[in-house]
């Protein structure tokens, strides 16, 4: 099978030093023939120069600075059926690539629904710290929140399961990644838009699953961080959280949680803020009328989305800690 490899990039002429190398050593272990290339998203650095000079061979795309956007018309045009998507901030162990990709290649048993995405075990550089990527959803203060970082989550690393989202990297297959619309330019620049992607391509009735056996290491806001900082990347988060409900929840249960979690924490807001340093102050209103300031998109990015309210409300109870906690 044919693989593509695809490394998003944005003034990270440091991190591709560090991380590149890792992918290439995995695509030269894989029992696939892999294609890996850089997508730059208009770098000023000298990160392009570096790679001409470094790694000829390593195809480059260019494209405009879109964040995971970049990747929706790069991969839809790619000749081979999978692609692994990751940051620049990313390192592949050696045997990674077959086992991620094993569950998009092979026809799914029958009864169970296919494949569209898988997600490895991933760990921060270290070695030793877990992030991810197997992922619950939960409900806190009429917010949804992703998080592989659950109550008993350790329990569970080295299980095999579903997954509710993605992250840093994780494997398409490219048919499907264009037939979903790929990541929604609504979330631009970022954060939450691999959770509108994952929870798409469950309401079209495919399974994204979670792979221990493939590892990656992942550093952590490598770009995002330094051009956002911290408390930019938490007002983008809350931001989207507030777009990604707006835009795709309709079941009575979960709009009455946002009717009665939200206007809590506006009061908290409010009542927090003679305390709060400036940076922290007002930071959920804020977020509401940064999300509001996008309802014109979100209306046509809403406009002929088929819903089912049904598998809405099994999305959260698939996934929800108690359930992963207890899968065999």
């Amino acid at each position: 099978m044919y693989v593509h490899l695809l490394m998003l990039n944005y003034n990270g002429r440091r991190l591709l030093a560090e991380c590149l190398p890792s992918v290439l050593r995995a695509a030269e272990g894989s029992s696939h023939e892999c294609d890996v290339a850089v997508i730059d998203n208009d770098s000023t650095d000298d990160s392009m120069a570096w790679l001409a000079g470094q790694f000829p061979r390593v195809r480059v795309v260019r494209r405009p600075n879109r964040g995971l956007c970049s990747f929706n018309d790069v991969v839809a045009g790619l000749p081979g059926p999978v692609a692994v998507l990751m940051n620049n901030d990313v390192k592949l162990a050696p045997g990674c690539i077959d086992p991620l990709i094993a569950p998009l290649a092979d026809p799914a048993p029958p009864g169970q629904p296919t494949c569209f995405m898988t997600v490895p075990l991933c760990r921060r550089f270290d070695g030793r710290t877990y992030e991810g990527l197997k992922t619950a959803v939960r409900w806190r203060w009429g917010l949804v929140q992703a998080t592989a970082l659950y109550p008993g989550h350790e329990a569970t690393i080295d299980r095999p399961d579903l997954t509710s989202s993605a992250g840093s990297v994780f494997a398409v297959d490219c048919r499907r990644f264009t037939e979903l619309g790929g990541f929604d330019p609504l979330f631009l620049p970022g954060r939450i838009e691999d959770l509108d992607f994952a929870f798409r391509g469950y309401l079209a009735g495919y399974q994204a699953r979670y792979v221990p056996e493939a590892v990656a290491y992942h550093l952590g806001m490598g770009t995002f961080g330094e051009v956002y900082g911290r408390e930019g990347c938490d007002h983008l988060a809350l931001r989207n959280t507030l777009l990604f409900q707006w835009k795709n929840l309709r079941h009575p249960l979960h709009v009455a949680r946002q009717l009665v979690g939200l206007p809590m924490r506006a009061a908290w807001d409010v009542c927090r803020a003679p305390w709060a340093s400036r940076p922290r102050r007002w930071v959920f209103l804020r977020a509401v009328l940064a999300a509001r300031g996008r309802l014109r998109q979100l209306q046509a990015a809403s406009v002929g989305v088929e819903r089912s309210t049904a598998r809405e409300r099994n999305f959260f109870r698939r996934f929800h800690p108690r359930r992963l906690r207890a899968a065999p």
